[in-house]
């Protein structure tokens, strides 16, 4: 990333440019390089300041549960194992199912076929993924899986300022997740949530966050308690679900902030909703149920354009980011149906190349005579 960072200032050739991390391997990267001071290659660029490694300090979940207890904020239950036995008894302990994570997920290797997170429905299944631990970058994280339901699933989005002030900041409910119920907003809504709101910016403030932050909250039914889920310390990927009728979003308000341009006020557009198409196809397909209305805090909707749909692929005046995900899902499918069909045929193939299951005598059985041409052949045996 420093060589890329030096070339990029370079080619601009001009004033320093706002720099905006998308991923958690990038904004902790840069929260690194930055600490370099100016002689390093981040300080070519228009960068957030927060407390040098609070980043990191957030994107890891470990570190993550760890500042929660310290804050007294609430979180699930977080066990990190240290053998397959230790952690087949945490499994046990917090009540299958059970989220499985790693510590640091970004560190995932590419085609390794690892998730961030995932349920774990068997102390099998955990097994299998400690024992895949050694080339996932990161230890595994077992957690508490918080009962799902309706209205259950919060985000929330802001900009902080040098100040520290939140000076864009929004909630969302997560209608549909994918994978369903331990994944990234597949459908969600702007709606108002004071509590989480508040929970929320109480623990940015506490620790003097500063930039674009995506926190994600569970509430649990059962003792009418707001849990943060995770806090990622960049744009989460329906960001752009929170644009005020004139387009402000937390990206936008970077750069106005960043340029020494004042940030307005955000109007709120309750009802606006974001929709990521293949995943929220997935997620209908796998776990349909009735269409929701939404919590009872938001059933309050927008008007004009903005309070429509925003899309995360399809837009009337740019297709090709739609177009290249139906190729890109096609084949996938395509790569899918085929190997199930080799699967299947090889499977037949199998079972027609074996030789015909004989009866073996048994030496303790009674010597029973031979049936007779008229009477009825015994059965043959089932394979």
């Amino acid at each position: 990333m420093r060589r890329t960072l030096v070339q990029v200032s370079e080619a601009l050739a001009g004033g320093p440019a706002v720099l905006v991390a998308l991923d958690d391997i990038t904004a902790v990267s840069l929260d690194r390089l930055r600490a370099e001071g100016p002689r390093g290659p981040a300080a070519r660029f228009l960068l957030p300041e927060p407390p040098p490694g609070l980043c990191e300090r957030v994107a890891d979940k470990a570190e993550l549960a760890e500042t929660c207890r310290l804050l007294g904020v609430p979180h699930p239950r977080t066990l990190a194992p240290s053998d397959p036995d230790e952690a087949a008894a945490m499994a046990l302990e917090l009540g299958l199912p059970v989220v499985a994570k790693w510590s640091r997920p970004w560190l995932l290797p590419v085609g390794a076929g690892l998730r961030g997170t995932t349920v774990a429905r068997s102390v099998r299944r955990v097994r299998e993924l400690y024992a895949r631990g050694a080339g996932a970058g990161s230890r595994l994280l077992l957690q508490r899986m918080l009962p799902g339901g309706r209205d259950l699933d919060w985000f929330f989005h802001a900009y902080c300022d040098s100040s520290g002030r939140c000076r864009v900041a929004a909630t969302g409910w997560k209608v549909r997740s994918w994978p369903d119920g331990a994944g990234p907003t597949a459908v969600g809504t702007w709606t108002p949530n004071p509590v989480v709101e508040r929970m929320a910016r109480d623990l940015v403030g506490a620790l003097g966050y500063r930039g674009i932050a995506d926190l994600d909250f569970r509430l649990d039914p059962v003792t009418g308690t707001y849990h943060l889920l995770d806090f990622d310390p960049r744009p989460g990927a329906q960001f752009r679900l929170f644009s005020d009728p004139w387009g402000l979003d937390v990206v936008r308000a970077l750069h106005l902030d960043l340029t020494g341009r004042p940030v307005p006020e955000a109007v709120p557009v309750y009802g606006r909703r974001f929709v990521v198409e293949n995943h929220a196809a997935l997620s209908v397909l796998t776990s349909p149920r009735p269409r929701l209305r939404g919590p009872s805090s938001g059933r309050s909707g927008g008007s004009g354009p903005w309070s429509g749909l925003e899309t995360a692929w399809f837009a009337a005046d740019d297709p090709a980011p739609a177009a290249a995900m139906v190729r890109t899902w096609a084949a996938h499918l395509a790569r899918r149906a085929w190997a199930a069909l080799r699967r299947r045929w090889r499977g037949r193939a199998t079972e027609a190349s074996e030789p015909p299951a004989t009866a073996v005598p048994d030496p303790a059985a009674p010597n029973l005579p031979s049936p007779s041409p008229s009477a009825p052949s015994s059965p043959s045996p089932r394979r």
